[in-house]
């Protein structure tokens, strides 16, 4: 009978055999291991023919269906001086044993692999992104601002701000204490004659308080130099300034007459 192989893209002898065997449609634990043969070898010379390149696993294979083949052709040798369990153990002995085991692992890992391979098509259907933050998309929702309150909290509230508005209505009178340059260069005059002719400029603001007689007092200082009734000078730079009464100077009032404020 002849055999027709189409050839096809194995990953090892293995594969083809699996493949030989289940296009036979045969038992794998009982493999008509002739005809197996057969086909291997037919396949390997389709693969010659065609100038496809025949690796050394598939003639290492075709090597060992050849020998399993011979070897299962050949009589069984007589048995002699073997006790019963050794006369058992050589009865039921396969050579096509260690084939069968390499091939239903092999069927088994190729099922995981295919499992595999289907989820990985099957994943790779499957388009993801990544995370984005939704947190503009979210609705906001306006927090109640008298969430919680009642009547009385409310007449509470409006009590006091009645409250605060008579206490902004209520009207005060202020009365400010002012002193004129004048008055003031005439004050600085007297205190440079009890202080001996000298006084400390940080002396004079120490005294005043409000920012208003600090300017008042400035003031008198430049008037009085510029009436030359008083000379200031420094013993070095950011030192203090000294202010002193000049020699020539007068005491009497008519430097002060152009003075009006």
């Amino acid at each position: 009978m002849k055999v027709t192989v189409k050839l096809e893209t194995f990953e090892g002898p293995l594969d083809l055999l699996l493949h030989l065997i289940d296009r036979a449609e045969v038992d794998i634990y009982d493999i008509p291991i002739k005809d197996i043969t057969d086909q291997y070898l037919e396949y390997l010379d389709a693969m010659q023919e065609l100038e496809l390149e025949v690796t050394s696993e598939f003639l290492v294979m075709a090597a060992t269906l050849l020998s399993i083949k011979s070897k299962m052709l050949l009589p069984k040798p007589p048995v002699l001086d073997l006790d019963f369990d050794d006369y058992m153990m050589e009865d039921d002995y396969d050579p096509r044993a260690e084939l069968v085991a390499k091939l239903i692992e092999y069927r088994k890992y190729k099922a995981i692999a295919d499992h595999l391979r289907d989820k990985e098509v099957e994943r790779s259907l499957i388009f993801t992104r990544e995370p984005e933050d939704l947190t503009p998309y979210v609705p906001v929702v306006q927090e109640n601002p008298v969430k919680g309150l009642d009547v009385n909290d409310l007449v509470n509230a409006f009590r006091k701000a009645m409250r605060r508005l008579q206490s902004r209505q209520a009207v005060a009178s202020i009365r400010k204490d002012e002193i004129s340059v004048k008055d003031r260069m005439f004050q600085l005059v007297d205190s440079l004659e009890r202080s001996g002719g000298k006084l400390l400029f940080s002396r004079l603001i120490d005294r005043e308080r409000s920012r208003d007689s600090i300017v008042v007092t400035f003031l008198a200082v430049l008037e009085l130099m510029k009436v030359k009734k008083i000379v200031c000078f420094q013993h070095k730079l950011f030192d203090d300034i000294v202010i002193q009464a000049r020699e020539d100077g007068r005491s009497d009032g008519f430097w002060a007459d152009e003075i009006s404020y």
